[in-house]
């Protein structure tokens, strides 16, 4: 059985979209229907049949991000771009390229670039059976699993991964898991730093603010048994202790978001929770997707 993550993770029309460049490179895919809104701005986009294109006059960074910047404004005062973030990405292919132009978190979606997001998996395993507060012993590992805030920009009140945040311009990996294991969770820089690479997801899907291209670098982190997440940014309604029937229950029920579903698959099959036959697909969520 194909779960709806996996699904939804590669439900992208090539068709319905148009390839954005810069600098002669293609860096994002704009919705067809959208296209338009850009044609009020003929000096800083060149528009085609086949791409969009920013204007080559604009050669450098600052210049890009400028021009881009003036429409994204215009766009988000229009309601076209919505869920303002006040934080700044910056439009490359790969994580460690230099950026070709800076813009607005919100806008990465219309314009269809590639963003980058780390999510952990917090993982408690029981020693002996040894269970906190007292509770009835639990000899089995369980994951802790946080629910979104209803005031969310995206994905309100999903459940989630329990510390899930993307990458800014300026913040590495390490960085990231130590800014957001506070804020989301209360989770302390001298555990946070323990956190343990996984894998690397993959999501090309289409939404209804515009494309989500990003590449989602998962983490697991063992909790102690005594500890409870505690949110700090309001951005997380509650935490839960999950039993992993549990959690893979939500993600074959579609309640986590897209991107918490992929980080929990990859932390339950390598530590070969799960079934891998259970999960049909799943591989192809870990390579760069191919558009034919």
């Amino acid at each position: 059985m194909t779960l709806p993550c996996i699904t939804a993770a590669r439900r992208f029309d090539v068709h319905a979209h148009l390839p954005f460049w810069i600098d002669g490179e293609q860096v994002g895919w704009i919705r067809s229907m959208d296209v338009p809104l850009l044609a009020r701005w003929p000096d800083v986009f060149e528009i085609g049949r086949a791409r969009v294109m920013l204007a080559p006059v604009f050669n450098t960074v600052d210049l890009r991000s400028a021009a881009l910047g003036s429409v994204i404004g215009a766009l988000a005062a229009e309601g076209r771009i919505p869920g303002w973030r006040n934080e700044t990405y910056a439009i490359r292919n790969a994580f460690d390229a230099p950026p070709l132009a800076y813009i607005e978190r919100a806008a990465s979606r219309f314009f269809g670039t590639m963003t980058y997001a780390v999510h952990l998996n917090g993982v408690v395993e029981y020693a002996d059976g040894a269970s906190p507060r007292g509770a009835p012993p639990k000899g089995a590992p369980q994951l802790w699993i946080a629910r979104r805030s209803d005031t969310k920009a995206t994905d309100p009140g999903m459940l989630d991964n329990v510390v899930a945040g993307g990458i800014g311009w300026g913040f590495g990996i390490e960085a990231t898991i130590i800014k957001e294991c506070w804020e989301e969770a209360g989770i302390p820089e001298d555990i946070a730093a323990r956190a343990v690479a996984g894998r690397t997801a993959h999501v090309l899907q289409s939404l209804p603010e515009g494309t989500q291209a990003e590449q989602i670098f998962v983490y697991d982190l063992a909790l102690p048994a005594d500890f409870a997440p505690r949110n700090q940014d309001g951005e997380v309604g509650e935490h839960r202790l999950a039993r992993i029937d549990e959690v893979a229950r939500w993600i074959e029920e579609g309640a986590m978001t897209v991107d918490a579903s992929l980080a929990t698959l990859d932390c339950l099959l390598r530590r070969r929770w799960i079934d891998e036959a259970a999960c049909t697909g799943i591989d192809t969520v870990f390579a760069p997707p191919v558009l034919a």
